[in-house]
């Protein structure tokens, strides 16, 4: 039987260190990962990181059937991962750091587990642009589902642009994804199971399962809206979407500076 504490034990490490580590050697469920993940998380909360809500993943289909999975996977966010917008990450603390452009609801109401569509929309207080840099800490960047899982779904910062009216329609909006003012991924919000509000009902259910319903205040991810771009050390990422306007940061160059 793999030991859960010990798998934690050395994810957190390699992502508080910035330091790839070996696929997970054991093979573990989907449960299991998620207990590697929930204890990796109170590592972090032990050392005074604090909760702030969800990110989803694999919400596209094809992503789904690629990775041979039927349901999403999710992953916490804290605020320890929070990055101003606008704002300069250090590319140092990422193993290897990825950009990809989503949705960003913020809850007014707690949200329980199974909801409808139109209970999902009536509990949010806002809508924003994000930018989620994702970050596996594995050799190589290869990992199956369970690694994944257990690497808090690759999860690593986010970057939350100005709040629109929760009556904002994003079931079908353009998203521009810019690196270094050259275009890199154009699509729809769409691509997020067909209307982004699907995946915060998704959430509202995954996260009641394991014990953590969504609560007034948090932050949820819908998931990426196309491929994610690798970054480098300088790059300035940029995200227009559209009728919610734009989040923006910079990646620090190598000598720590963002100029």
């Amino acid at each position: 039987m793999a030991d859960l504490q010990a798998l934690a034990e050395r994810l957190d490490d390699a992502q508080r260190l910035a330091r790839a580590t070996p696929q997970l050697e054991d093979r573990i469920s989907i449960a299991e990962a998620y207990e590697v993940q929930r204890s990796l998380l109170q590592r972090r909360y032990a050392r005074g990181e604090r909760r702030l809500g969800i990110k989803m993943g694999f919400t596209s289909r094809a992503k789904m059937v690629q990775m041979g999975v039927s349901e999403m996977i999710w992953g916490r966010l804290t605020d320890g991962m929070l990055i101003e917008d606008g704002g300069v990450v250090d590319f140092c603390r990422y193993v290897h750091p990825r950009v990809e452009p989503e949705i960003a609801f913020i809850l007014k109401r707690d949200l329980p587990g199974t909801v409808t569509p139109a209970g999902a929309a009536a509990a949010i207080e806002a809508i924003a642009p994000a930018l989620e840099i994702i970050d596996s800490r594995y050799k190589d960047f290869k990992f199956s589902v369970t690694d994944v899982v257990a690497d808090n779904s690759s999860s690593s910062s986010f970057v939350v642009g100005p709040w629109s009216a929760p009556s904002t329609n994003v079931s079908n909006v353009g998203m521009i994804m810019s690196l270094n003012g050259q275009f890199k991924q154009i699509g729809s919000s769409a691509a997020i199971l067909g209307n982004p509000l699907r995946s915060l009902v998704a959430a509202a259910r995954l996260a009641a399962q394991a014990g953590e319903p969504l609560l007034a205040g948090d932050v949820v991810l819908a998931g990426g809206a196309t491929a994610a771009e690798a970054l480098a050390p300088g790059d300035h990422v940029r995200l227009e979407v559209q009728g919610l306007g734009i989040a923006e940061f910079t990646v620090s160059r190598a000598d720590g500076t963002s100029t």
